[in-house]
C-alpha cells in the first residue's frame, strides 16, 4: 500500500480480541491490528468493550457474547442472531460516518454484506469458515466490484465455488515471528494447543500419542465439558492438561515441544497453530482435513486416518527445525499477510470509485 489508510476492522464478538486467544480469528484480528498499525496506517478495531486496551477500539457491545449468551446454548436462536445483528447495526453506523477508505470485515455477519452494497463501502471480507447458509446467500446476492472477499487457503476455493464471482482470492493468515521465537533445542514431549471440543480431536491425539509412546501436553481451553468429560480419563501416565497458557507460556512450550499434534475433525480452512509451531522451529504431525498439508508442507507429517498418526509421530524428529522456521518465513509472516490484503483493498477501493464515476456520467450524460 503505497499510501496511508483509513482501515476499519470488524471482528467476530464471540470472544474478545484479548489474550489468552480463544482461537484463530481472535489471534488473528490483533495480529491484522497491530500489523497494519505498525506500518502507518489509520487502524479502528470494532470489537468487544473487553477486548485488549491497547488496541485502536471502538467497542460494539459491552462484552463478548460467550459471556452473557453462551454459543452451546444460543446457537441458532433468535435472541442471539438479534444481538449480533444490533451490534453490527451500531458498528455500520460510525463506519458510515467515520471516512474510511475501506472496511476488513473479520465477522461472520450478513447484513454487513448487504450495508456495504447498499452504501458503496469499500469492503474486503475474510472468510474464515467454511460457509454456512446466511452467510453465503449474502456473499452470493451481493456482487459489486467494491466488495472483495479472502478465503485462508486455497483448500477453502471450492467451498465458495458460485457464489463470489471472481472476486475472490487466497491470503494465508499471518503470525508475528518475533512472538513466535526459533529453537533448536527439542524436548521429548509432544504438544496440542486449541480448544477442547470434538471438532479439535482431543481424544485422537491422546489416543495416537499414548499409541506412539509418547508423552502429550495438552493446552487450551475447554470448550465443551461434556466433551472434556471423555478426555480426562485418557490424561494418564506421561501426558498432561496444562490448561489455558498465553504469551510467553504457550510460546515456551511451543518452542521445545518435539513436535505439534494436529487433530481435527473438521476441514480446517487454516490451521493458525500450524503455521506458529513452524516458526519455533517444531515440526506438525497432523490428520489430513482442510489446509493443513498446505500449510505444513515437507515440515511434517500429514496422515490420511487416526490409525496411522502414531507411526508419523515416531518419525518427526527427523525433521529439521531450520527446514520449520524457513518455511514460516517465506509463507506466514504477518508483513506477508498484509501484503496480500493490500491487493484486495485496492480493487475494494478502485471498484467503488469506478462505480461511483461510472453513475455520474450516467446522470451527468
Amino acid at each position: 500500500m503505497s499510501r496511508r489508510l483509513r482501515v476499519a476492522v470488524v471482528a467476530h464478538l464471540r470472544h474478545p480480541i484479548a489474550e489468552p486467544f480463544m482461537g484463530g480469528m481472535e489471534a488473528h484480528a490483533a495480529l491484522l491490528v497491530r500489523t497494519l498499525v505498525a506500518e502507518g496506517h489509520d487502524v479502528t478495531l470494532f470489537a468487544s468493550g473487553d477486548s485488549a486496551p491497547d488496541l485502536p477500539l471502538h467497542p460494539i457491545a459491552a462484552e463478548a457474547y460467550e459471556a452473557t449468551l453462551p454459543w452451546a446454548l444460543w446457537h441458532g436462536r433468535q435472541e442471539l442472531s438479534d444481538w449480533l445483528d444490533t451490534a453490527y447495526a451500531g458498528a455500520w453506523q460510525a463506519i458510515r460516518e467515520g471516512g474510511f477508505d475501506v472496511v476488513h470485515n473479520n465477522s461472520l455477519s450478513a447484513p454487513i454484506h448487504d450495508w456495504a452494497m447498499r452504501d458503496g463501502v469499500p469492503m474486503v471480507t475474510s472468510l474464515h469458515v467454511p460457509p454456512f447458509a446466511r452467510l453465503r446467500e449474502a456473499v452470493a446476492r451481493n456482487m459489486a466490484p467494491w466488495l472483495r472477499l479472502t478465503v485462508t487457503s486455497a483448500s477453502q476455493l471450492p467451498l465458495w465455488a458460485g457464489t463470489a464471482d471472481g472476486r475472490i482470492a487466497v491470503a494465508h493468515n499471518g503470525i508475528d515471528l518475533d512472538r513466535f521465537r526459533f529453537s533448536a533445542d527439542k524436548g521429548d514431549r509432544a504438544l496440542w494447543c486449541g480448544r477442547i471440543t470434538p471438532t479439535k480431536g482431543t481424544v485422537e491425539a491422546l489416543q495416537a500419542a499414548t499409541a506412539a509412546g509418547i508423552a502429550l501436553d495438552i493446552v487450551g481451553p475447554i470448550d465443551c465439558a461434556t466433551y472434556f468429560a471423555e478426555v480426562e480419563p485418557l490424561i494418564v501416565g506421561g501426558h498432561r492438561y496444562l490448561g489455558h497458557l498465553a504469551g510467553d507460556a504457550l510460546v515456551e512450550r511451543m518452542r521445545t515441544a518435539a513436535m505439534l499434534l494436529c487433530t481435527p475433525r473438521w476441514d480446517e480452512p487454516f490451521g493458525l497453530v500450524a503455521a506458529e509451531a513452524l516458526a519455533c522451529g517444531t515440526p506438525v504431525v497432523a490428520l489430513d482435513r482442510g489446509a493443513l498439508a498446505e500449510v505444513v508442507g515437507d515440515c511434517g507429517a500429514v496422515v490420511a486416518s487416526v490409525d496411522t498418526l502414531a507411526a508419523a509421530m515416531r518419525t518427526a524428529g527427523d525433521i529439521s527445525p531450520y527446514a520449520c522456521r524457513a518455511r514460516a518465513e517465506a509463507m506466514f509472516g504477518a508483513p506477508a499477510m498484509v501484503a496480500r490484503y493490500a491487493d484486495s483493498y485496492a480493487a475494494a477501493i478502485s471498484g467503488a470509485r469506478a462505480s461511483s464515476t461510472a453513475m455520474t456520467r450516467a446522470v451527468l450524460a
